[in-house]
Formats: structure tokens, C-alpha cells, sequence
């Protein structure tokens, strides 16, 4: 299997800061929710391993195989997750699974009339934390992409959809991206992440 499988989507830094930003506004999104509004382990794997099969991050998917089977999948429905299968899934994951898919495919920027659609099918807090999960697993990926474009640039294989400066602009540009965006919604103040509806992309 060859190592571009694994590397269907990159993301330059001001994508990646769009990214972040959508990220940190998810925060503290999955934490108080009980009873029926929970989202169980294997719930989370499944949204995770759903994004991933959409932008083919290999250190993703191997992490979050193990993750899984800790949390009790089998492997037969793991692989078939990653390959965008979810057959064995409950059926009332399953708008969260397509929705998952559809949030990476799109780049991160969902139209309003799908996330009205995530809301109405959970609720406003049960899609919020739903929704933390997706953009967590999107940070995930495009930085474990980009670290194998770097690693494949060293070898003399360099990606020619993007340089040098821009693998080093997402390895290392939280340090500086987290505390602009931390400063930005604060005088800006927009926090509430419901508030990411369709946007043009850059």
C-alpha cells in the first residue's frame, strides 16, 4: 500500500487556523452531557474514524483502531468505518457518521441547512458535543498529514501542492495560532459555535 493513500487532504496554515479557531470554539462542548444526550465511546470512535476516512491521515487511523477495540468495536466493523462503511453502526448514529463525512469533504465548512439538520436529530448540546468531536479529529488529521508531507520532503518526495513553509506553518504554528485566535474571540466575542454556518473558502 503505498504512503500516499494515506494523505488525501492537506490543509496550508490558514486553513489549518480556520481549523483551530472552529476547535476552540468547541470547547467544553462534550463535557456535562448525561443520560441520552451522552455520546459513548465507540459513538466518539466511529464519528473520529469517519473523518479520517475522508482525509486519510495514517497516524489517525492506526490510533484510533486501537482506541476502538479498547472501547470494544471488532476489527471487521473498524475496517469497515475507515473504508466509510458503517453497516454495523447503530441506526441512530448514522446521521452523525454521514454528517462527520460530509464536514471533511466540505473542508471543515458545513452549509447551515446540514447543521440544522445535525440539530434537529440531536439537539442542540448533544450535536454541539458531536460537533467537537469532528473539528478535534479535523486538527488531528491535517497535522498528521502534514507532518508525513514533511517526513516525504526529507526523503527527496516532496508534496508539490504545498512547500516547505507551509508543513512548518501547521507543525509548529499552534504555538502561535492558539493565542491570536484566543485574542481575537475575545474582543470580537464570538464564541458560540453554532455560529459557523456557510462560508466561502479562501
Amino acid at each position: 500500500m503505498s504512503e500516499h493513500r494515506y494523505m488525501k487532504r492537506l490543509y496550508k496554515p490558514r486553513e489549518f487556523s480556520r481549523l483551530l479557531g472552529d476547535l476552540m470554539s468547541s470547547a467544553g462542548a462534550t463535557r456535562g452531557l448525561s443520560g441520552e444526550e451522552r455520546i459513548s465511546k465507540p459513538f466518539q470512535e466511529r464519528i473520529m474514524m469517519a473523518v479520517t476516512e475522508v482525509n486519510g491521515c495514517r497516524y489517525c487511523s492506526y490510533f484510533h483502531t486501537r482506541v476502538a477495540l479498547s472501547a470494544g468495536m471488532d476489527r471487521v466493523e473498524i475496517r469497515r468505518v475507515l473504508e466509510g462503511d458503517f453497516r454495523d453502526a447503530p441506526q441512530e448514529e448514522l446521521a452523525a457518521l454521514y454528517f462527520a463525512q460530509y464536514y471533511a469533504e466540505s473542508g471543515g465548512v458545513p452549509d447551515e441547512e446540514a447543521l440544522r439538520y445535525l440539530r434537529e436529530q440531536y439537539g442542540e448540546r448533544r450535536s454541539a458535543g458531536i460537533l467537537a468531536y469532528i473539528r478535534a479529529i479535523m486538527i488531528g488529521n491535517a497535522w498528521g498529514n502534514m507532518l508525513d508531507s514533511l517526513r516525504r520532503r526529507l526523503t527527496g518526495n516532496g508534496c508539490k501542492e504545498v512547500s516547505l513553509g507551509d508543513e512548518l506553518g501547521v507543525i509548529f504554528g499552534p504555538v502561535v495560532m492558539i493565542p491570536y485566535i484566543l485574542v481575537k474571540k475575545f474582543f470580537t466575542g464570538k464564541a458560540d459555535i453554532h455560529s459557523k454556518t456557510a462560508r466561502v473558502k479562501s
